[in-house]
């Protein structure tokens, strides 16, 4: 900038103003730059973190799923968007609780209907699957509405635009078929009603139990069970953790071999026809492992009494037939990565529903299906080719809740708001 001073001895000369209005224009001139210093510099030096990623994944040759849980640092908002690079082998084909989009190696996550509004400090979770190949390394270019996770200013209060997902998850409030790895089923069950709401008002519930009524150990309506062999599992009330009222039952599952405690319901499950609906709100402390586990079992009367058994393998949801230890999805890399794994330590609802007229089922995750546990009478490679070899429909006509080791395996878990019925049946 070029100043403007006084020469001494000589007439101010700055176009005809008198030598005072120039010193006061120098004056002026001088205090906006010292201004405009005190403006910028602050700025540039206030850099804080808007948000944290806690990143985990369970890999096999090939696949993989991802947990993330996104905590804003910085302003509430009322939706997010998170993006990151993924590496150049990964393509993701499905998630939970997040819409996810991906563009060569851009991914962005997009927050559901239920899940958007975040305070200073709130957390929301979300999952994904995919596959990959060369590596798979944890991204660390985290940005939260477009702000660097350490960038220099707190996260805007809208979201950016919603990418076109690969795969829309947002949940709905009644059971609605996801996309299918295979064609229209030709049969598979469908709600016919309204489901019922969480708790325990509504027709056709023959179990509705938040265990409110139950203390120590289970009674009652709910019996103590090892059906096949006993371990050190044990099967309580507990008072500390609930998912509503002040009660769940929990199972302390030891490991081990046929490490077998459950808490078997005494009404008649064989009276609900023609299609069995269930939900269970679930919560545990430790990954689905590698190797066989179940938490779910349900005997099936036209098996000779052999168990439908809903647990875990390969680090996702699956289903178990005791008599011929079919799964559901198959136990590929690509049958797997049509499964989900179980969060942790937090509370999900878990929905499946059987039709015994057919071989058809479906089952959903915090009200998503999800497709690698669907039935649909129509075998499928890597979904249910497997389970359709057995073409009874199956009669569950027992229920119970918590664990089975096969191998080395423990796992804490709590069970609540329990409901099953002849009608669809909500969150």
């Amino acid at each position: 900038m070029k100043q403007f001073r006084p020469v001494r001895g000589a007439r101010p000369a700055a176009r005809g103003l008198p030598g005072s209005a120039v010193t006061r224009l120098v004056a002026a001139l001088a205090a906006l730059a010292a201004g405009l210093v005190v403006v910028l510099v602050p700025g540039a030096a206030s850099a804080a973190p808007v948000c944290k990623v806690d990143y985990t994944t369970n890999q096999w040759p090939g696949g993989f799923t991802a947990s993330v849980r996104l905590t804003n640092l910085g302003s509430a908002v009322s939706g997010w968007t998170l993006r990151w690079t993924a590496d150049p082998g990964e393509q993701i084909t499905n998630a939970w609780n997040a819409q996810i989009g991906q563009s060569g190696t851009t991914v962005t996550a997009v927050n559901v209907a239920w899940n958007g509004s975040l305070a200073t400090g709130g957390t929301a979770d979300f999952g994904f699957q995919g596959t990959w190949s060369g590596s798979l390394t944890t991204p660390s270019d985290w940005s939260l509405n477009g702000v660097p996770c350490d960038g220099a200013s707190s996260p805007s209060p809208s979201p950016s635009p919603t990418p076109s997902p690969t795969a829309d998850h947002s949940p709905t409030p009644s059971p609605s078929a996801s996309p299918s790895p295979s064609s229209s089923p030709s049969a598979s069950p469908s709600p016919s009603a309204t489901p019922t709401p969480s708790g325990c008002s509504g027709a056709g519930l023959v179990v509705c139990s938040g265990f409110e009524d139950q203390s120590g150990t289970p009674s009652g309506e709910w019996q103590v069970t090892t059906p096949n062999c006993q371990g050190t599992g044990t099967a309580t009330i507990d008072t500390s953790t609930a998912h509503s009222g002040g009660k769940s039952l929990r199972i302390n599952g030891g490991g081990g071999y046929c490490n077998h405690i459950f808490a078997a319901t005494t009404k008649d499950v064989s009276s609900i026809a023609p299609v069995v609906y269930g939900r269970v709100w679930v919560r545990h402390t430790t990954a689905l492992p590698a190797t066989h586990v179940s938490m779910i079992t349900m005997a099936d009367s036209r098996d000779g009494g052999k168990d439908l058994r809903i647990g875990g393998q390969n680090g996702a949801l699956q289903w178990n037939r005791e008599s011929d230890d079919a799964t559901l999805p198959e136990q590929s890399p690509s049958g797997v990565a049509l499964s989900a794994p179980l969060p942790v330590n937090r509370w999900v609802c878990l929905r499946f529903q059987i039709d015994t007229t057919q071989q058809a089922m479906r089952t959903y995750l915090d009200d998503q299906e999800i497709t690698g546990l669907r039935v649909d009478g129509t075998p499928t490679q890597d979904v249910d080719a497997q389970w359709l070899r057995r073409s009874t429909a199956p009669r569950p006509t027992t229920f119970r809740l918590g664990w089975e080791s096969y191998a080395g395996d423990a796992d804490t878990l709590w069970y609540d708001d329990v409901a099953l019925g002849s009608s669809p049946i909500g969150c």
